[in-house]
């Protein structure tokens, strides 16, 4: 197993929760032993990512991923471009609690994300390993997203055994701390330390259901645009979300 991946030892629920990971954002630059700039892509989440430095700002112990309108569209051609980081190849964990402590900015189209990926790819191509989203956020709602997709969810369906996802009301202009507690048999997601939504592991059902069982790593990112979303007002941008700091417990 590689040295950045952590696993929670079975022995976890008989003691508290130990920090094992973290990022403050107190340096000039994103850390890069810890976060990769997310790259370019074709999905709806990462068509506008870019490295573009205008789309990050670390400053006063935060993090700014920003979503812009492109100031260049001779070199790159895209009308908007955003920031966001992971941790792929630098820190995975298998189970344990992690939180972040953001505030988000609202904008038509903005569609900050907070989530996790598999790390290995233990049962396949996704959505056969599952994703985790620990915060997702529209436009100007007052309510963010939790959510869990899968093979079981999305290719058969299965949404309501048992339900997938969960809206919490939130002043999202604050700063808050919105969390994953990750057992081997649930899921609880929490906003502010207190519980809001559980998905549970489900005996006799496809296995398929629970791809659960292997280290995730982190992505947090300002995405832009998208069907679900919906069109981006270029008026209402430069929008941010703004990262005080990440940390992982096991």
């Amino acid at each position: 197993m590689d040295d950045y991946v952590y696993i929670q030892r079975d022995t976890r629920l008989k003691s508290s929760w130990q920090l094992v990971w973290e990022d403050t954002f107190n340096k000039p630059k994103i850390d890069t032993t810890k976060w990769t700039k997310v790259p370019p892509g074709k999905a709806d989440w990462n068509d506008y990512m870019s490295s573009n430095p205008a789309c990050y700002n670390s400053s006063e112990g935060k993090l700014h991923l920003k979503g812009i309108v492109n100031p260049d569209t001779i070199s790159d051609p895209r009308p908007f471009l955003t920031g966001g980081i992971y941790s792929k190849e630098k820190f995975a964990f298998q189970y344990g609690k992690i939180e972040i402590r953001a505030k988000l900015e609202s904008a038509q189209g903005s569609w900050p994300a907070m989530w996790l990926l598999a790390e290995q790819n233990k049962y396949g191509k996704y959505p056969r390993n599952g994703e985790i989203d620990i915060m997702e956020h529209l436009n100007f709602d007052d309510k963010v997203y939790q959510t869990v997709h899968s093979f079981y969810t999305l290719e058969l369906k299965q949404k309501e055994n048992p339900h997938y996802y969960n809206t919490a009301h939130v002043n999202v202009g604050d700063f808050n701390t919105y969390g994953l507690e990750w057992y081997p048999d649930k899921l609880v997601f929490t906003l502010n330390g207190t519980p809001t939504f559980t998905y549970p592991k489900l005996k006799n059902v496809d296995v398929s259901q629970w791809p659960f069982d292997q280290p995730f790593y982190i992505l947090i990112d300002q995405q832009l645009g998208g069907s679900w979303v919906g069109k981006v007002k270029p008026d209402d941008l430069p929008v941010s979300m703004i990262i005080d700091w990440v940390k992982v417990y096991q």
